[in-house]
């Protein structure tokens, strides 16, 4: 058994992080004091406790507890568990169902649990690392409730450290290691708040390294890196960065928004994908403020076509900087949405004669192209004629 499993807590108070949760008066925690349980979904990151806890809430409560991963489990796993909790429902034994990446399940086998969910028959802790509101349907949604993990902080990953490098009959205490200042914070970093991956790695440093003190290069060695990102660039991080990056040149904030620019770079987002939201940027945010943003957004987009990576950072650096100081204006945003209102309440309003084009006699007859004059001289209505259909005389769309 690797370490991570020796050392996982078997108690709410062996249990470390999450404490908006379990801490003392905290909802989760009164709901399993209390054995007042009902499905829950726990959203977090990898390492953040939530099959530890899903483990002591079984525990707890005194329940047969079930476990199935969404990535190799199916209808037939499921099937199984419900016979089992049919006759734990006879014998007035719970039956805990915890299912590992539920959001890898599709919609008929989420469907499949809903009956048992709603009937009690089975109480469901599913894990996910993927936000619920995308990845969960919302008939299952509605019948749980969804508590939400962080990575672990910096006083709980030190707790941890020193309870594996200290603990003679679990943990590594009988190899006698140290960790370095340098080490530990290095092994913080790297895990990004992931007890599993902390752990793993300092079996790893204590095991196989033959010095007494584990340092910052061993650490980085066992990482083969320098940092960590938790950005998906499919996931809700490549959105939440994204918001970010767009919200800070609407604040004109250029610090912020070079530094979002750098973290999706470097993390491998598609520079063109950034290219056209600096596009559309241009046109929704800064507009007619600044009547050169649009060209230098498109020029942006332009080049990262021809050049790429990793000059093209460059470009986009430039273009970023450029629409964060620019001036700001919704007018062609909010001009365009009232003209879509005003569409929506007046779809086929007749078109004024005037405005008709008049290609054959029977239409010039008719008054198609009357008063309108299009030539050296002259271009519009000769009369002062509106534009707009008779309904909507006198309507302002654009702001002055």
């Amino acid at each position: 058994m690797n370490l991570a499993f020796r050392l996982r807590p078997q108690t709410l108070s062996e249990f470390l992080g999450q404490s908006h949760l379990v801490g003392q008066g905290k909802i989760l925690r009164s709901m399993i004091e209390q054995n007042k349980l009902f499905s829950l979904l726990f959203w977090g990151p990898p390492g953040s406790g939530k099959t530890t806890l899903a483990h002591i809430i079984a525990k707890e409560s005194n329940a047969d507890f079930h476990v199935l991963s969404a990535v190799t489990a199916g209808k037939d796993d499921l099937k199984k568990i419900i016979t089992i909790a049919v006759e734990n429902e006879k014998q007035k034994k719970k039956t805990i169902l915890f299912i590992d990446e539920i959001h890898r399940w599709n919609k008929a086998q989420q469907d499949t649990l809903l009956p048992q969910v709603e009937s009690g028959l089975i109480t469901l802790i599913g894990a996910t690392t993927e936000n619920p509101s995308f990845e969960i349907n919302n008939a299952l949604l509605s019948r749980s409730r969804v508590f939400t993990f962080h990575p672990l902080e910096k006083k709980d990953l030190e707790q941890l450290i020193q309870k594996a490098l200290t603990d003679t009959e679990n943990g590594l205490g009988n190899y006698k290691k140290t960790i370095s200042l340098d080490g530990q914070n290095a092994l913080m970093l790297l895990s990004g708040g992931d007890a599993r991956s902390l752990l793993n790695a300092l079996e790893v440093a204590a095991t196989q390294y033959k010095g007494k003190e584990i340092t910052r290069e061993i650490i980085e060695e066992i990482f083969q890196k320098k940092s960590v990102s938790l950005y998906d660039k499919n996931g809700e991080e490549h959105y939440n960065t994204i918001s970010a990056f767009i919200k800070s040149l609407r604040g004109s904030d250029a610090d912020a928004a070079l530094y979002y620019l750098v973290r999706m770079l470097e993390n491998g987002e598609d520079p063109l994908f950034i290219a056209r939201r600096l596009i559309i940027f241009a046109s929704e945010d800064v507009g007619l403020a600044d009547r050169g943003a649009l060209i230098q957004a498109n020029e942006a987009y332009e080049s990262v076509q021809k050049i790429g990576m990793p000059e093209c950072q460059l470009t986009l650096s430039y273009v970023a900087l450029y629409l964060a100081k620019a001036p700001k204006s919704r007018m062609v945003a909010n001009a365009l949405e009232k003209a879509k209102e005003l569409y929506q309440a007046f779809p086929n309003e007749p078109i004024p004669l005037h405005l008709r084009n008049a290609p054959t006699k029977l239409m010039k007859e008719l008054g198609y192209g009357e008063n309108y004059s299009w030539g050296k001289d002259y271009v519009g209505p000769i009369k002062h004629e509106s534009f707009l259909p008779e309904k909507l005389k006198g309507k302002k769309i654009v702001e002055s």
